[in-house]
């Protein structure tokens, strides 16, 4: 049943990501588009976490392995983050960098 979770999981963010993202005109628009996936993506791991503690809840585990996972789970949760914050400051300052270049012309 955790195999099925996780390979559901899996799927649903690879679903997510590979989708094509077309690149917006205005930069209000390819902006809401960042933003709108990367809150797929942290509704998808929302998911993805939910699943795993029901999981533990489910049966007994011991509490090393608990941890163990808790503390993953913390990882992620930063690792995903600090990506969408990178994310967002690259799509930032690559709008800058093509506007001052336009003013430039």
């Amino acid at each position: 049943m955790r195999k099925l979770l996780f390979a559901v999981m899996a799927a649903f963010i690879l679903l997510l990501t590979s989708a094509s993202r077309a690149p917006a005109q205005d930069f209000k628009a390819e902006k809401q588009e960042v933003k709108a996936h990367q809150k797929a993506e942290r509704t998808a791991l929302k998911m993805k976490q939910s699943f795993a503690k029901e999981a533990l809840k489910a049966q007994p585990v011991p509490q090393s392995q608990r941890l163990q996972m808790k503390h993953q789970m913390e990882r992620e949760r930063r690792e995903l983050r600090e990506r969408q914050r990178n994310e967002l400051q690259e799509l930032e300052d690559r709008q800058r960098v093509l506007k001052e270049s336009q003013q430039q012309l």
